[in-house]
């Protein structure tokens, strides 16, 4: 095992503890999240704080990482815009700051594939090179838009670390998601008209792709997909539920009455992501990275109806 430890922010959030558990068996680990880790391994050292207060600095020099993933990205669609840009933007600047100051060899970003936004003239396959119009339609993607900028910025100005940004579609399985989330509702709504081809990830494949980028000399921005695509209605015929099509314009004007009520978590924007395709080519991740998915299709879909798993 070695000495110096790998740090993983958002080591609570399901994602994070598979993380975790997945890395902890090879390596140290050190966990920050400002909420508490009471279920984590015992050889796992858990820092509980706010990745934006200047104790973060005290872990890194503690600690001296050999390698940071970020995966702390807030995305809660209810929290204010000012609260999203601080946690998401000033607290990953603060991040990026230590990362260069303690010279961390390594740094990975988890980005989405959202940032390329869902648009009706999107090519049927994105490079990696594409534009991020994510923020275009939907505010809230905004600031991971410029996460993911800032992380292309650090690429350049400090090549002593190997930044690695992955852009994993969809992904599903027990994390709390807006593509899990809908998934899990029963009817299903999708749009008279409109059924796009859909790329997914379960949970435990972009795992695995994170660890590949962990090797040495990896660096670079990589799309990462899971199975085949397939249209949205194979998705709903996978779980055994029925669809409710409803016209875009009626849909729309629904899903903002409903979330200004609270009675749903799906903000009208959302619904470009059931009407457009947003598709990407992952050949960088399987040539560089070695990345394959190795859940099956079926298997990724259903994940979505599971509520707990073993680490």
């Amino acid at each position: 095992m070695t000495d110096r430890p790998i740090l993983v922010t958002g080591a609570c959030g399901r994602l994070g503890k598979r993380l975790v558990r997945a890395l902890h068996r090879t390596s140290s680990v050190v966990g920050v999240d400002r909420r508490a880790f009471d279920d984590k391994p015992a050889d796992v050292v858990h820092e509980q704080l706010d990745v934006r207060r200047k104790k973060l600095k005290d872990v890194f020099r503690a600690h001296r990482p050999r390698a940071v993933v970020h995966l702390g990205i807030m995305h809660d669609p209810r929290a204010s815009a000012a609260e999203h840009h601080s946690w998401n933007v000033s607290g990953f600047a603060k991040l990026l700051e230590y990362v260069a100051q303690f010279e961390v060899p390594k740094l990975i970003v988890l980005s989405s594939a959202n940032v390329y936004g869902p648009q009706p003239d999107n090519p049927q396959f994105l490079s990696e090179d594409a534009p991020l119009l994510g923020g275009a339609r939907f505010s809230e993607i905004r600031d991971l838009v410029e996460v993911d900028i800032l992380a292309q910025s650090f690429f350049w100005k400090e090549p002593r670390t190997e930044t690695v940004i992955l852009r994993p579609v969809h992904i599903l399985g027990t994390v709390r998601n807006a593509a899990s989330n809908f998934l899990r509702l029963n009817p299903i709504p999708t749009l008279l008209g409109f059924d796009p081809m859909i790329q997914v990830i379960q949970e435990q494949d972009v795992v695995s792709a994170i660890v590949r980028a962990l090797e040495p000399q990896v660096r670079g921005v990589f799309n990462v997909a899971g199975p085949d695509p397939m249209p949205l209605s194979h998705a709903v015929r996978i779980l055994g539920k029925a669809a409710l099509p409803v016209p875009y314009t009626l849909g729309k004007l629904a899903m903002r009455r409903l979330w200004s009520l609270r009675l749903t978590s799906f903000p009208a924007p959302e619904l470009d992501h059931i009407r457009f395709v947003c598709m990407v080519d992952d050949k960088r991740a399987r040539e560089l990275l070695g990345f394959r998915p190795q859940v099956p299709l079926a298997q990724t879909v259903l994940s979505v109806l599971e509520e707990t798993w073993n680490g």
